[in-house]
């Protein structure tokens, strides 16, 4: 079960203007599921986004980045039970097909559409199924419908994931709220999942990529699940510029830093679902690497520990064999990491000093602190001032299970 993850309260996701959700159903895997997700967006509207970084990037990936570079979104359009990736060509045309109707509906151009997918790699999109279904979607608009959406794009989620925020930018309110879907094949490599997050801040178009990229970097960038990056992942940041603050135009400004700090907040909260939602966790850990040169080699050591599995079986037995933490430091490919300088603590704990075993520390401590459902492992490289906190989940037998049985 999803460690001290419920899905958020409807009411507390709150609209934002100039954006709508319609939510349908077109049975893309299984009969009556409401895996159709269309996104109305108001003229005037900024998007940018982040992708996978994965070289077998499914069709709707190539197509949001060729229609981002137009310009000019009006609406977004997703399905769940299909990734339609690994389809070559066809997959780019039946992708195109499915934006090109969504245009018809909106009355908007095809290169306004940014098209989304999520689910079984190598099957053919089936637009014979998600067509008829547009309609529906379109006719269920409304600006209450995150919570609605936040289920819809799930896969193998149990947990719906959606939050909001709102800030004091410019002299004016501003809203924040974004969903997102990621249980499984999740580790960054760009943002590791779908994610969508709007807010009615006015942002100017040419800081919108920066903006993304920076909320990405210390959100969805940080969290890791089993190591494996999907074709799929998009984080998607919308802006509509009806909260009437004067537009957001420098990168140094306190209204940057306000919205970004109000945008990072969702994202993260976001994230760290999705490491809580871990397909069959049963532990959320989050990995504190800090005293490193620069964030690169922080980085590198807490994805060496977040991903290993032998690191998280432990933790999912609540085995203090934290010796494991100690091969992954070592193994993380810092050339020059002095290990008799550095110092480990699980919880508040000291595991580690002076290359070893610290001498306060027993293993009815360690024993105590990795029975706990939330558990904090901390690395003090004591070679300068850099930090990073990454979060991830254990792995349990019913990870396994649900991967093997994915397709069925």
């Amino acid at each position: 079960m999803p460690v001290n993850l419920t899905a958020p309260d409807p009411a507390s996701l709150l609209p934002i203007a100039g954006v709508r959700l319609g939510i349908a159903s077109a049975g893309i895997k299984k009969p009556g599921r409401r895996d159709i997700t269309l996104i109305e967006l108001a003229p005037g509207s900024h998007v940018a986004g982040v992708f996978t970084q994965n070289r077998f990037c499914a069709a709707p990936v190539t197509l949001c980045r060729q229609h981002l570079a137009h310009g000019g979104i009006r609406a977004l359009v997703i399905n769940t039970g299909n990734a339609n990736a690994g389809t070559g060509e066809e997959g780019l045309r039946r992708a195109r097909r499915t934006c090109e109707a969504v245009a018809e509906i909106m009355q908007c151009a095809p290169e306004q559409v940014l098209p989304f997918s999520t689910g079984v790699i190598l099957e053919p999109l089936p637009v014979d199924k998600i067509l008829p279904a547009l309609p529906a979607a379109q006719a269920d608009l409304a600006a209450d419908h995150w919570s609605e959406a936040a289920h819809a794009i799930m896969t193998t989620d149990i947990v719906a994931k959606g939050a909001s925020r709102q800030a004091q930018v410019g002299g004016r309110t501003v809203t924040v709220t974004g969903i997102a879907k990621g249980s499984g094949m999740i580790h960054p490599n760009m943002a590791t999942m779908l994610g969508y997050v709007a807010t009615d801040a006015a942002i100017s178009p040419a800081l919108m990529q920066q903006m993304v990229k920076e909320v990405a970097d210390v959100s969805f960038n940080c969290v890791t699940v089993d190591g494996d990056t999907s074709t799929n992942d998009s984080f998607i940041l919308i802006a509509t510029g009806q909260a009437g603050n004067p537009e957001i135009r420098d990168t140094g400004s306190a209204d940057y830093a306000a919205a970004k700090l109000a945008l990072s907040a969702v994202a993260i909260e976001l994230a760290q679902a999705m490491a809580r939602d871990g397909e069959g966790a049963t532990k959320f850990m989050t990995i504190a690497v800090e005293g490193g040169r620069d964030r690169a080699e922080c980085k590198q050591i807490a994805y060496a520990i977040a991903r290993s599995p032998l690191v998280k079986t432990a933790f999912f037995a609540s085995d203090p064999n934290l010796g494991r933490i100690l091969a992954a430091i070592g193994y993380a490919g810092v050339g020059d990491l002095d290990v008799n300088a550095l110092k480990v603590w699980l919880g508040d704990v000291l595991v580690a000093e002076n290359g070893g075993r610290a001498a306060s520390y027993t293993e009815a401590q360690g024993a105590a602190v990795m029975k706990e459902a939330e558990i904090t492992v901390r690395v003090a490289l004591n070679r300068g001032k850099a930090s990073v906190t990454v979060w991830t989940c254990d792995f349990s037998y019913d990870y396994v299970k649900i991967n093997a049985e994915y397709r069925t």
